[in-house]
């Protein structure tokens, strides 16, 4: 295989290296940048949830309990649970695409019973009391999903005023919900945790859009500069390594001794010009 030959392969596997590695790393980066994303737009919605349910419990319960029996429960008036996922049904209208559960291993409304995974999640978050919150990603019913979850501890007795004793419930709540499951928690237990679920297939999907976008760019961009590579080699090593070495085979023939080498410079191609002109003198005066 000729110089010319190897040089051109040498640059095209450089090329497809560098092409390889541009597609790989941009691909990384949007997929990372998709997931980021999700979990800022999750902490926003979990943040959003948490307010309320504190609203809930700061300032509107009080409210409504100096107008109404020590004994009524309203849920949608007095449980901060259920204020945080009603809000949410709203806000899912116009963003159909997010999912919010609050995950409780022994709840009043058993729509709210964590299935395998978000138990996982609270007891992650029981073992590590300082852990703040969890993401990552999951598949549900053959869904990739991006889940952003936090912790909810039992803070103090006004939660168990409701999930104590079931005895010492409102009796509305007894009715709503009965005695069976919700109650006989534990003063700082972790009991349950808001998780938010994204859908990661368009995320994703995007990623690899812009990832095969970039490639193009640098493929593009990598072939303009090996061809402005390839034409300055071959012009200013190639070819005159391939003309001195013809000139050489000719002198060593005995042929065109007459011929001077004529190139000039100071390079190493000019340095080998020079030792092969001095060569042929050596030669002619041989002979």
């Amino acid at each position: 295989m000729g110089i010319r030959m190897r040089s051109i392969l040498v640059m095209g596997i450089l090329g497809l290296l560098a092409i390889a590695a541009i597609g790989i790393t941009s691909y990384k980066l949007s997929v990372n940048n998709a997931l980021s994303e999700a979990k800022i737009k999750s902490s926003i919605i979990l943040n959003y949830a948490m307010a309320t349910k504190k609203y809930m419990k700061q300032v509107q319960r009080p409210l409504v309990k100096e107008l109404i029996e020590s004994d009524r429960f309203y849920p949608e008036l007095m449980s901060g649970f259920v204020t945080a996922r009603g809000t949410f049904e709203l806000f899912k209208e116009s963003s159909p695409d997010y999912t919010f559960k609050q995950a409780t291993l022994d709840p009043l409304n058993p729509s709210n019973k964590a299935d395998q995974d978000e138990i996982g999640f609270i007891k992650t978050f029981a073992q590590n009391p300082k852990l703040k919150s969890a993401e990552g990603r999951i598949t549900k019913s053959g869904t990739d999903l991006f889940y952003f979850a936090q912790p909810i501890k039992v803070g103090n007795t006004g939660c168990l005023t409701c999930h104590g004793d079931p005895y010492d419930a409102p009796k509305d709540q007894v009715e709503i919900y009965g005695t069976e499951t919700g109650y006989n928690w534990n003063l700082d237990d972790t009991v349950a945790a808001f998780v938010v679920y994204i859908p990661t297939e368009s995320a994703l999907a995007a990623a690899k859009q812009l990832s095969l976008t970039l490639v193009g760019i640098g493929a593009g961009g990598i072939f303009l500069i090996l061809l402005i590579l390839w034409f300055f080699l071959d012009r200013s090593v190639v070819l005159p390594i391939v003309q001195l070495a013809h000139r050489t085979e000719s002198f060593s023939l005995g042929e065109n001794l007459d011929d001077p080498i004529t190139k000039k410079s100071n390079d190493e191609i000019g340095k080998l010009a020079q030792a092969i002109e001095r060569l042929r003198i050596s030669l002619v005066k041989l002979l």
